[in-house]
Order: structure tokens, then sequence, then C-alpha cells
């Protein structure tokens, strides 16, 4: 399958990067070519921007980022008209949005109306500026980063907000060997800031994502897998560690990753453990605990890991 080849090529090709960073770079493409949008949560330093600018580059798409800041306003992100004296005309200055793989770093940093024009801009593909709607590129793909840890001057996202995000992807510290060869890689010479230097070769063209979906949508799934869909979002619902279940764009987000995580591993039909991979990704930024679940000390993993094996597996 075309898919299977372009994410193998992928993988392979950004080890020449990133180290130990296979499974949330496989996840982004999955993100990437089911249309959505992902949320990076992690501490400064693990390489979330790394990853971002790596794989822009290997699908040589535009690239730009946004530092996000209390301060910040919508017209920085999305853009805005701007008078000139001598033409005695506005003309139109495009913000930073415009783009087709778009790094948010530190999104809840920004207050609630910035945030809600990068909600405009993530559902519908498109903003509004003086009341005129102009299209964004096709791809867009927004990656957004937040620092789980350090709180003070942030602008929690709404649940509304992160249900737009595909996935929330935690990026946790490497382990001590694989940490190991990131700095053996930097002693050999090796610049994050300078990926020109690092011999990547694109593998995908935005163009070649319309023959990826074409591929992803024929990918067959049986009545059983889409019950077995059903039953985690409609368990979930009844969770007792959660006030919040998931929703019904949740179902239908883990149904088209799903498909599109298929077609990468080079088959065209998906199966349980599919499911089962992504529902984490998937539901973890969608439920909310209970406040006793969060005193015995779960986390939506592991009140998800509960569900899963409440949830019977089609055979």
């Amino acid at each position: 399958m075309r898919t299977q080849e372009l994410a193998e090529s992928i993988r392979v090709e950004a080890r020449k990067v990133l180290v130990g960073q296979e499974e949330p770079l496989t996840l982004l493409l999955v993100a990437l070519l089911a249309g959505g949008h992902v949320l990076l949560e992690g501490v400064p330093g693990t390489a979330k921007t790394l990853m971002a600018k790596t794989l822009a580059m290997l699908l040589r798409a535009e690239y730009k980022r946004i530092q996000f800041t209390p301060d910040l306003m919508p017209s920085d992100v999305v853009g805005t008209q701007i008078f000139e004296p001598a033409t005695g005309q506005f003309r139109l200055r495009r913000g930073p949005v415009f783009t087709q793989v778009l790094l948010g770093d530190e999104i809840n940093r920004a207050p609630a109306k910035t945030q809600s024009a990068m909600l405009e801009a993530m559902e519908e593909r498109q903003v509004t500026i003086e009341g005129e709607r102009l299209p964004l590129p096709n791809p867009f793909f927004v990656i957004a980063t937040q620092n789980p840890v350090e709180y003070e001057g942030t602008y929690p996202l709404p649940e509304a907000q992160l249900d737009r995000f595909l996935f929330k992807l935690l990026i946790d510290y490497l382990p001590g060997e694989v940490e190991l060869e990131v700095l053996r890689r930097y002693h050999r010479g090796f610049d994050a800031r300078r990926l020109d230097l690092a011999n990547l070769r694109p593998i995908m063209a935005p163009e070649d994502l319309a023959a990826c979906r074409e591929e992803i949508g024929a990918v067959t799934v049986e009545d059983g897998v889409i019950r077995y869909i059903g039953a985690i979002t409609q368990e979930s619902r009844r969770s007792p560690d959660l006030i919040l279940g998931g929703s019904t764009r949740a179902s239908v987000a883990l149904l088209l990753t799903s498909k599109a995580y298929a077609a990468a591993q080079g088959r065209g039909y998906v199966t349980p453990d599919d499911v089962k991979a992504l529902v984490r990704p998937v539901y973890r930024h969608r439920v909310i605990l209970r406040p006793e679940a969060e005193i015995e000390g779960l986390t939506p993993d592991t009140a998800l890991g509960r569900i899963l094996g409440r949830v019977e597996v089609p055979r």
C-alpha cells in the first residue's frame, strides 16, 4: 500500500534527527492523514518542536511557529487589515496561521479570545478578518504544545477546544540509554537549529496526501469493530471513574484514526488491536476524572485502561 510505504519511509528518514520518538511521530502522521490536529504535552526539552519541524521538512510543507503568550492578540495569529497612507487603501497582512504545518508553542498561555481565533482556524480551515472569510492552505495541520508542570500565567484550554484536537500525545523523558545516543549525536556535531545540515530527504509532498486519504477511505471496518468502538464510548459514559465520558465526536475520531493507522501498517482492514492502540490518545483529553478518582491517584489513561478491560473484544 502507498500509505504504508510513505509512512515507513518517513519513520526511517526521521531517525536521522529524532531518537526514541518513533511512536509519537507515527501518531502525528496518523493524525495528519486523518485530517486532524494534535496536542503535545510534555516538559520543555523533550523534542516537541523538533518533531514538528522534522515532519514539516519530510512533507515538504510550509512550516511556521507561534509562541503563545498572555499578551498575544487574535490579529497576531490570523492577521489584520493595515492602512497604507501612500495608496489610501487597506492591505491584508496575513498572520502565521496561513501555513501548512503550524506549531503553536505553549498554546495554554494565550487568553481565551486568541484561543477562539485558533479554534475557528482548526475546525473550519478558514479565518475571518474584518468580516471576510479566507480559506487556509491545504493541508492545514496544527501541532500545539503545553507544559504539564508550570501553570502560572496560563489559561487552561476549555473542553470545547480540547475536543478539536484529534490526539493528545504525552511526551515523556527518554530512557537512559536512548538519551545517551542523543548526547553522542550532539557530541558529533548535530544541531537541532540547523536541520538543513541533517540531510533530510523529503518523502511526501502535500499533494500526495490526497492519494493516501483515498486509500484510507477504502479501508474496511467490520460491523463488529464498529460496535466495539461504540461500546468503548458507551462504557466511558458509565465509568465510575469519570464525570465526563467520550462524545460522539470521540467515537468518530477513533474510527477515522483507526482506518489511517491500519493503512499506515499496510492493511486494508481495521482490527480491534488498532482501536485499542488509539483509545488513549483519542480519549485522554476528552474525559474528566471524578475528584475521588484523582485522590486515588488515577489518571485518564488508567481509567481508560479499566474501560478497555470491561469491554468485550470482538473476535
